[in-house]
């Protein structure tokens, strides 16, 4: 797979997790009797962290290889590593941000 490739996959996976588990949250907080759109946020905010690392697939895999490049001072597999952290934080903020004008648009 190629690099732009698994930028895009990171991304959305990362979105999709961040989007999907606050969404499928709110359900569960539905049937449960607490407050869905409240519960939504909240989870929406704490997935980030989670999607993030799921996205990259190993998180120690990264963490190698941006620790051997810059010892070795191979740096174009750093910066791919780095840009696939980007993808994945994008993501999840930007899912986060979905789910906070879903939320806030609903109270209005």
């Amino acid at each position: 797979m190629g690099f732009l490739s698994t930028v895009i996959i990171d991304f959305c996976v990362a979105l999709g997790m961040v989007l999907g588990g606050s969404m499928i949250g709110a359900v569960g907080a539905l049937i449960t009797h607490h407050p869905p759109m409240d519960t939504m946020l909240k989870l929406a905010d704490q997935l980030k962290i989670w999607a993030l690392l799921a996205a990259l697939g190993g998180s120690m895999d990264t963490l190698k290889i941006i620790g051997d490049g810059v010892w070795e001072f191979k740096f174009n597999p750093v910066l791919k590593q780095f840009a696939y952290l980007v993808a994945c934080f994008l993501g999840c903020q930007t899912g986060f941000y979905l789910v906070k004008w879903i939320v806030l648009g609903r109270e209005s």
